[in-house]
């Protein structure tokens, strides 16, 4: 065979292939015309959801929920999870307004609510019911899990929470706070080395918060035990 009949056999093979294509394409074409279609409806759909359905409940769930936050603020508990005769507590507004941001944020208030009023099953559920985005409550609600856990005595589950707050919060206020109730969890364990540990990191890596000016007692203390 030629070098030209070889190449002309190498342009009608490319042909062919572009030929099955088409032809795919031609009797398929039906189908392809409808899946392109199912996802621009369900683009559609998804838009029109969050505009006509969501935006609506989002609002009106909002401006419902400050009677509850204000008698959180006060620790009215009870008052803040039931609500009263004009307005919801936080358990209605997670019922009657999920998937929206308030009914998410009312995990929050409703777990450190139940964990006051020593409902710690309650407030553990609630609590890790949170899925928000502000670091600073995510810890809170990871730390109240963990005060919950301690009160059930369930000490691994107590560690694993403090050190995911510490690790959340990652600032200078709330990571030692919370490292120290590891460090005190670690104690109650009687695992006195990864309670040096602990409290040892709060004075390297936090030096400068309240928790570290008090260390030195609480590493004095569980260096004895070693």
């Amino acid at each position: 065979m030629s070098k030209t009949q070889a190449n002309n056999t190498q342009v009608i093979a490319k042909d062919s292939d572009f030929g099955q294509t088409g032809k795919f394409v031609r009797e398929n074409q039906k189908s392809l015309i409808f899946i392109a279609g199912a996802i621009i409806a369900m683009v559609i759909i998804y838009f029109g959801y969050q505009k006509m359905y969501l935006a609506p409940r989002e609002e009106k769930a909002a401006s419902q929920m400050y009677v509850a936050q204000d008698a959180w603020q006060k620790k009215d508990w009870d008052k803040a999870l039931k609500g009263d005769a004009g307005y919801p507590g936080f358990e209605k507004i997670i019922n009657d307004y999920s998937n929206t941001k308030a009914a998410n944020l009312a995990y929050f208030y409703a777990g450190i609510a139940y964990l006051n009023k020593g409902d710690y099953k309650k407030a553990i559920d609630d609590l890790t019911n949170y899925r928000g985005s502000d670091v600073m409550v995510a810890a809170e609600a990871l730390g109240g899990t963990g005060d919950a856990y301690v009160e059930l005595k369930d000490y691994d589950k107590a560690s694993t929470f403090f050190k995911k707050a510490a690790d959340k919060a990652s600032n200078k206020f709330l990571s030692p706070f919370y490292l120290k109730k590891l460090g005190l969890v670690y104690e109650e364990q009687k695992d006195y080395k990864s309670a040096d540990e602990t409290y040892k990191k709060i004075k390297s890596d936090y030096p400068e918060s309240s928790e570290a000016q008090s260390m030195d007692a609480y590493i004095a203390r569980v260096e004895a035990k070693l």
